[in-house]
């Protein structure tokens, strides 16, 4: 009796013992989804590494350089003085509006702007180029601009001015929206312009139904 309760005994230490087949990892179920999941974490890993980064140059476009509105400016009286209306085609946009207040309308849309200034260049000669006195280079959306007209290399009478521009960028690539010209002009009435002001102000204060007409 004894022999069998040592022999029943040694083998249930047998089956429990860490080194008996029963607990090893090839029968274990548990060990071997703990083992198995172990040795695919670091392939799990780098997948889900590659796929964020598709994702991630997926969804991320390209760095494209855009020219400054400054340069955008300086490109654009670069091709009228040159008479390369080719060159400005592109710096202007489709719907953009210019007002050139020596006219009494603006011009409105890129064709009809060009169209003015392919008048301009055919009636003035090459030796009659635009100078930028001073140009605004803070902002990304706007400038302003002060110049002249010279005669080659001499001042033009009654030809300074100063523009504004607004710009925007339209499939990637940054156009003048809006610009407006004023012009020295060629008659300086001077202190009789405060007078001809203070007779208009006048006129609207005693009849302000006038206001309507302007």
């Amino acid at each position: 009796m004894s022999m069998i309760i040592s022999s029943w005994s040694s083998t249930r230490f047998a089956a429990w013992s860490p080194t008996s087949p029963c607990s090893s990892s090839s029968t274990n179920p548990l060990l071997n989804s703990v083992n198995n999941a172990s040795s695919l974490l670091p392939s799990r890993t780098r997948k889900l590494k590659a796929l964020i980064s598709k994702a991630i140059e997926k969804n991320q476009s390209p760095t494209v350089a855009v020219d400054s509105a400054a340069d955008v400016v300086r490109n654009f009286y670069g091709g009228i003085n040159s008479r390369d209306l080719d060159s400005v085609e592109d710096l202007i946009a489709l719907n953009c509006v210019y007002e050139d207040l020596v006219f009494p309308r603006p011009f409105v849309g890129r064709k009809e702007i060009l169209e003015f200034f392919r008048h301009f260049t055919n009636a003035t000669s090459t030796d009659l180029q635009f100078v930028i006195d001073d140009l605004s280079t803070n902002d990304h959306s706007s400038v302003g601009v002060t110049w002249h007209l010279e005669w080659k290399g001499k001042p033009f009478p009654f030809s300074r001015g100063c523009s504004f521009y607004r710009l925007e960028v339209i499939n990637g690539n940054k156009q003048i929206t809006y610009g407006r010209d004023c012009v020295e002009p060629a008659i300086k009435p001077g202190d009789a312009a405060l007078a001809i002001i203070r007779a208009v102000t006048w006129l609207l204060q005693q009849f302000p139904q006038l206001v309507d007409r302007l």
